[in-house]
């Protein structure tokens, strides 16, 4: 932080995990600065919920950056919410699941609200700003501090009257406002710049997909002789290349399910891959389950090096993703959310999860898939149905090697840019503690 200078005097602040405070700052207890302190939010069944009406804010409705989620927003009866009104500038803080997550109140922006059990209120008095306390909530010393206070049971939680016992350090309020105002337009700034890199790693993702998809189905000559694939959302391909069912180069294997009985029969323990486990074109092993099944079925769900597993479904974005299996775990097997495609020839295994990364497969797996809200599902039959584009092997390899080295220029290009966003993420947060605590002036 060193563009921002440092305060002439600091003193103790007598608290381990805050340290030194400017000398004229004081710490004090959230309750003593509220004129109402730690209300919590009424417990209202779901079965209650209106579309119109009061909104109803749940734990579960505010980001992390303090605002309201705009989907999933659910209403209550204005009379029977009446108690549990908001007024402007109180400060809700979650105490139970997402812990520490805040939301400063303004009727302009928000209309009529009421919230949940789960959120605690604080009104706090005239000389105090809501805008300075949540920002005290974004930094890395609350964090520190909720960490010694939370209270171990089912899931995580500070109830209401730690929050109100919790020490602030505080500044006077004009001193407040100048950081709160200084902060509003660093992180804005700030902001901006993460989502142009997000909207560049976003394009070069685009870019990355047309470039696999171009050369799976057009191959590198661009003036070759083109003919008619017989597929609607593939279109023209090489006149010298084949397009074939999946089931005609590759065995579509169903996994096991979980909870089954098996008698009397021997029963092991084995490692199994999961949906989490299937990403898009790698596999995160970081966290790998186990799995009961009888003994005399391990050969039929033993994964083999070169299958190509690749998902049933889950959110859209994860439906028919998939990844080569080389082997990691020595014996490992596979759900049955998780299909492993074996090819006939091994050597097509790269080839055949290559064509997972273009856009006529996905388009094909949304096109056949079982879908409901925001879930996609494909069967084994229509995966089978997938149309495998093949050029000569010799071709293909070359395809393969290109794309390699293509998309490692981009992958390399991307990881550069997302570096980025992650060190204005860090300095954001740093400057957000900075601010808060003193040890940074910004009054200037």
């Amino acid at each position: 932080m060193t563009r921002w200078p440092a305060y002439p005097a600091y003193k103790p602040s007598g608290l381990p995990w805050l340290g030194e405070i400017p000398a004229h700052w004081q710490i004090k207890r959230l309750k003593h600065l509220c004129w109402r302190s730690a209300i919590y939010g009424a417990n209202e069944p779901s079965g209650s919920y209106l579309d119109d009406g009061v909104r109803f804010i749940r734990t579960s409705d505010i980001d992390d950056d303090g605002n309201l989620n705009s989907e999933g927003a659910v209403f209550l009866e204005r009379d029977s919410i009446v108690e549990y009104l908001l007024q402007d500038d109180d400060i809700l803080l979650s105490r139970s699941g997402t812990l520490g997550r805040s939301f400063v109140y303004e009727r302009s922006l928000h209309g009529e609200c009421a919230y949940a059990g789960y959120l605690v209120r604080f009104s706090l008095q005239k000389g105090f700003s809501s805008r300075f306390l949540f920002y005290f909530t974004k930094a890395k010393q609350f964090t520190d501090w909720l960490s010694l206070a939370v209270i171990q049971s089912t899931i995580g939680n500070v109830n209401g009257q730690k929050y109100a016992n919790m020490p602030i350090p505080l500044p006077p309020l004009q001193e407040q406002r100048a950081i709160f105002a200084f902060l509003d337009r660093e992180t804005a700034r700030l902001d901006a710049l993460i989502a142009k890199k997000e909207g560049l790693i976003e394009l070069l993702g685009e870019k990355r997909a047309a470039l696999i998809s171009r050369a799976v189905t057009h191959g590198l000559d661009s003036t070759v002789l083109l003919k008619d694939s017989g597929v609607l959302w593939l279109g023209q391909i090489p006149a010298h290349w084949e397009v074939k069912r999946l089931k005609f180069v590759a065995d579509v294997r169903n996994g096991t399910a979980k909870g089954r009985d098996f008698g009397s029969r021997e029963i092991v323990e084995i490692p199994y891959l999961r949906v989490a486990n299937v990403q898009d074109g790698y596999l995160d092993l970081s966290d790998v389950a186990t799995i009961v099944i009888a003994r005399d079925e391990i050969p039929r769900y033993t994964l083999r090096v070169g299958d190509v597993l690749m998902n049933e479904g889950g959110d859209f974005d994860k439906l028919g993703r998939g990844s080569v299996w080389i082997g990691q775990i020595d014996l490992c097997i596979h759900q049955n959310h998780v299909f492993a495609v074996r090819p006939r020839y091994i050597g097509d295994s790269a080839w055949i999860n290559t064509i997972t990364f273009t856009l006529y497969a996905k388009h094909y797996f949304i096109l056949k898939s079982k879908q409901s809200t925001n879930l996609a599902s494909i069967s084994a039959t229509n995966l089978q149905d997938l149309p495998v584009v093949l050029p000569p092997l010799a071709e293909r390899q070359r395809i393969l090697e290109f794309i390699d080295s293509e998309t490692a220029k981009l992958d390399a290009l991307t990881a550069k840019v997302r570096e980025g966003v992650e060190k204005l993420s860090e300095y954001r947060a740093a400057l957000i503690s900075a601010a808060v605590t003193g040890k940074i002036d910004v009054r200037g």
